[in-house]
């Protein structure tokens, strides 16, 4: 069983069948077909069943599947090892939105100026979705925010804070103070999907004074958010970070709530799977987030 057999299998259920996989791999498709037939034949088992047009996979290519991952990932990480310690190659980033929106945007300009050597991928998602995608390998490190319950992130992972945010409670203009989740009119919460840590913390909120909200409104940025919290649809919360960058906030009020006013961000990996691409970014994550929050916010507008 060889790297280039387990390379093109899994290249075939990433791209959903042999046509997209060959193109993919720059070779030819009978080439594809006949790598998986002796891979088949090696393992004497069949990977692959047709469903009309589709190809899908047997119980023994999901089997296969996270330990092709692996290898694959060791092999990687072996190539890495044993070339001078200079950040080059892939890295595969993954981070929430509002980090890539208000943190990021002049980290990575500085980052690509630095080290042109490294392809950098980038990738968004809310803290459950990129938890799981640096556990199954499809990214090489995340940013996301710090769980409330610490027993959520897998044993496998090393991590470090690199920017703290002050997490606020966002209402319509106008709305009475709050303290509690009872002061908050209307009871609609906006907010991410779930898997969002934000939205976690403030329905825990919710939870701490016997509550939940009436209905959760889910939408996919924060402008969005920002402008339906503004028209006076719900409440939501928010990094502070994100809130400068928005042009909508002077139509919305913060409020600051005792519970989860600072959330830090970590730098996540898994154990074994460093590469000096990913030490070069943490240190460059690391320098930003010791600038004063003034130089952050111009550095942020000039990259936009």
């Amino acid at each position: 069983m060889d790297l280039a057999a387990l390379a093109i299998f899994r290249a075939v259920v990433r791209e959903n069948g042999v046509t997209r996989a060959a193109a993919k791999l720059n070779r030819v498709q009978s080439n594809v077909t006949t790598r998986i037939k002796q891979l088949e034949e090696e393992l004497g088992a069949a990977l692959f069943v047709r469903d009309g047009r589709r190809l899908v996979l047997t119980p023994a290519g999901h089997t296969l599947l996270p330990y092709a991952e692996r290898l694959l990932a060791l092999a990687d990480e072996a190539r890495d090892a044993m070339r001078e310690d200079t950040p080059r190659g892939r890295l595969r980033l993954g981070t929430m939105e509002s980090t890539a929106a208000s943190r990021l945007p002049a980290v990575l300009a500085r980052y690509h100026q630095a080290w042109p050597d490294v392809s950098l991928e980038l990738v968004t998602g809310t803290t459950g979705w990129l938890i799981d995608r640096v556990r199954d390998f499809e990214v090489d490190a995340a940013l996301f925010a710090r769980p409330p319950a610490p027993d959520t992130l897998p044993d496998t992972f090393e991590t470090v804070p690199v920017f703290r945010e002050h997490l606020v409670l966002l209402t319509a203009r106008g709305h009475p103070p709050v303290r509690t989740p009872r002061d908050v009119i209307p009871s609609t919460l906006i907010a991410f999907e779930r898997g969002c840590t934000y939205r976690k913390y403030v329905e825990q909120w919710y939870a701490t004074h016997g509550m939940k909200p009436a209905r959760v409104l889910e939408l996919g940025s924060y402008h969005a958010i920002v402008a339906c919290v503004a028209a006076g649809a719900g409440v939501a919360v928010a990094p502070r970070s994100v809130l400068d960058l928005q042009p909508e906030t002077e139509d919305v009020m913060q409020h600051a709530i005792a519970g989860f006013a600072e959330i830090d961000t970590l730098l996540a990996w898994r154990q074994g799977y460093a590469s000096a691409a990913l030490a070069a970014l943490r240190d460059a994550l690391a320098e930003a987030a010791r600038q004063p929050r003034g130089a952050r916010k111009r550095a942020a507008a000039m990259s936009a």
